[in-house]
C-alpha cells in the first residue's frame, strides 16, 4: 500500500535494488563486452564507465553502444536478471502476471554529446500503453544533467489540459515553458527507478564531466490493455500463473451433428 501511494502521488519510485548481484552481473558483462581490461572491483568499474568518453569519441559512441546492446541482449539470463533487480516492486505496482519488453534498451550519454538526446515526450504519444511502467536502472550514479527529468503528475495534468496551446511550439520551446516544473532524478548505482511513462520526461545535454550509462525496459500486466506494442511482438510473458497457462491451452470440445 505504501509504495502504491508513493507511486500514484509522485509518478515514480526510487528504491534500493531487490538483488544487487543481478545488477552487478549485468554491469560486469558490459565491461567484458566493451573492454579488454580486467576490472573487478566496483570502484574500478565505476571509474571506467564514468570516463569512457576518454576512450570513445562522440562519432563512435552509437556503434559502441549498439555492439554492447546486441551482445548483452543475446545473453539468455539478461531479462531474468533485470527483472530480479526490481521484482518485488514490480509485483506490488503492476501485478503478479507480467509481460516484459523483449529487448532491454541501453543508453550511453557522453559529456556535451548532443546526438543522444530525448526531447520532452511521453511514450504513450508514440503508441505505448498507459498501463505500462518503465524500469530505469543507472549503471553509474546519475544526477542533474547526467540524469533524466520527469514532469510530476500535478503539473502533467495541467500540461495535458493546456496541450492545444503547445501545438505550434517546437520541443525546445515546450521544454522552456515547463522546465521550472520539471523534477530531476537523483539516483545512485544500486538503486532502481520505476516511473509512469505517460508523464512527459526526457534529458538534456550532459554538461557534467562524466558519462551516463543507463538501461530501461517496460513492464505491464499481461491482461491490461495494450497500445501499438503487442504481446508476442514487443512483449513476452514472464510470470504466468498455473490457471492462466491452463486456460490458454484449453480447447472447447467439438460437437458433431
Amino acid at each position: 500500500k505504501k509504495i502504491s501511494e508513493e507511486f500514484l502521488l509522485n509518478g515514480f519510485v526510487i528504491k534500493k535494488s531487490c538483488n544487487i548481484d543481478s545488477l552487478d552481473k549485468i554491469r560486469n558483462e558490459i565491461i567484458k563486452i566493451s573492454s579488454e581490461e580486467n576490472l573487478v572491483e566496483r570502484e574500478e568499474i565505476s571509474n571506467y564507465l564514468n570516463s569512457v568518453h576518454n576512450k570513445v569519441s562522440i562519432d563512435k559512441i552509437n556503434n559502441f553502444r549498439l555492439n554492447i546492446f546486441n551482445n548483452l541482449n543475446d545473453k539468455t539470463w539478461l531479462r531474468e536478471s533485470y527483472f530480479n533487480s526490481a521484482n518485488d516492486y514490480l509485483n506490488d505496482l503492476v501485478g503478479n502476471e507480467l509481460c516484459m519488453q523483449r529487448r532491454i534498451s541501453l543508453s550511453i550519454q557522453l559529456p556535451n554529446d548532443k546526438s543522444s538526446l530525448l526531447a520532452l515526450h511521453s511514450d504513450v504519444w508514440s503508441g505505448d500503453s498507459p498501463y505500462e511502467v518503465v524500469l530505469w536502472i543507472p549503471l553509474v550514479d546519475c544526477y542533474e544533467a547526467k540524469s533524466m527529468y520527469i514532469l510530476p503528475p500535478e503539473y502533467s495534468k495541467i500540461f495535458y489540459k493546456e496541450f492545444p496551446k503547445y501545438n505550434e511550439m517546437s520541443t525546445d520551446e515546450i521544454f522552456e515553458a515547463v522546465k521550472h516544473n520539471l523534477l530531476w532524478i537523483d539516483i545512485k548505482y544500486g538503486e532502481i527507478l520505476i516511473f509512469d511513462q505517460s508523464l512527459p520526461h526526457g534529458n538534456i545535454v550532459n554538461n557534467t564531466n562524466e558519462t551516463r550509462w543507463s538501461m530501461n525496459c517496460r513492464f505491464k500486466s499481461v491482461f491490461s490493455p495494450y497500445g501499438d506494442k503487442k504481446l508476442g511482438e514487443f512483449f513476452d510473458p514472464i510470470s504466468l500463473k498455473a490457471a492462466t497457462k491452463m486456460g490458454m491451452k484449453y480447447e472447447s470440445p467439438k460437437i458433431i451433428f
